[in-house]
């Protein structure tokens, strides 16, 4: 697959291209990733890729033209048969959940305009741009770091990009884990500070140690994100030993002491 990023600073991607796991991703060419600079394909001395907003108020507005050469030189040379979608990182885009990533690790790729400034000029937005994708409810100073999140979840989940090929299957949100959260970890040595790994992990009995773990995954969900919990149950992914453990838990939530998160696991 192939991703285009449009960006005015594309110096901000080397880190994440050339370091950790996911870099084999990269270099074996799994996510093949050009960049692209708007400033390269501005007019004038300045290569002025922004102006003032027309209605006034503070801030600059990206150009259009600047983005519609660059837009035009991309699609030269990827040579596409069907043109990739454009995707602008934007506050009113669709959040970044697991399922989208996953459906973008199994796709061609696409071209990520990383906006910049108080955004860009809306008729480029409203002739070229094919979808939006937001981080969250929050504003940053520009697309380039949720680019890279969509670039590091994509490639992660790359055949031979892990050293263990199925362990992004339990990740949290991961429908091998019905889209809960995934269990606590525990590692060496056994007792650190006086806390010791939890019985079931040093059982050796399999069956006890998923159960444990599933346990601990549901008891997480409801504590921390619950909203998943709902998904879940319209989907028929919990059985009857779930929802006993999950009402469990939320009688130790509605109990005067409790606080959120304290419960040692």
């Amino acid at each position: 697959m192939r991703f285009d990023i449009i960006t005015l600073f594309p110096e901000l991607f080397a880190p994440l291209l050339t370091s950790g796991i996911t870099r084999r991703a990269y270099e074996g060419d799994l996510v093949d990733v050009r960049l692209w600079n708007p400033r390269d394909h501005a007019e004038g001395n300045y290569r002025r890729v922004d102006d003032r907003s027309f209605g006034g108020g503070p801030g600059m507005v990206m150009l259009a033209e600047p983005l519609s050469k660059c837009l035009t030189a991309i699609r030269a040379d990827r040579k596409e048969a069907s043109p990739a979608p454009l995707v602008l990182f934007s506050p009113i885009g669709q959040t970044l959940n697991h399922t989208a990533v996953a459906q973008w690790s199994h796709s061609a790729g696409a071209v990520l305009l990383c906006g910049r400034y108080e955004g860009v000029d809306q008729r480029f937005i409203d002739q070229y741009v094919d979808r939006q994708i937001s981080l969250g409810d929050f504003v940053l100073s520009g697309g380039e770091i949720v680019a890279m999140a969509l670039l590091d979840a994509v490639a992660r989940l790359q055949p031979g990009v892990l050293n263990d090929e199925g362990s992004h299957q339990l990740d949290s949100f991961n429908p091998a884990l019905d889209g809960l959260l995934d269990s606590p970890h525990y590692t060496r040595p056994e007792v650190w500070q006086g806390h010791a790994v939890p019985a079931a992990l040093m059982s050796g009995h399999h069956a006890h140690i998923e159960r444990w773990r599933r346990e601990q995954s549901l008891r997480l969900t409801a504590v921390h994100r619950p909203e998943l919990l709902v998904q879940a149950r319209l989907t028929g992914k919990l059985n009857r030993d779930d929802e006993a453990l999950l009402k469990d838990v939320q009688g130790e939530m509605s109990t005067p002491n409790h606080i959120s998160g304290s419960k040692k696991l």
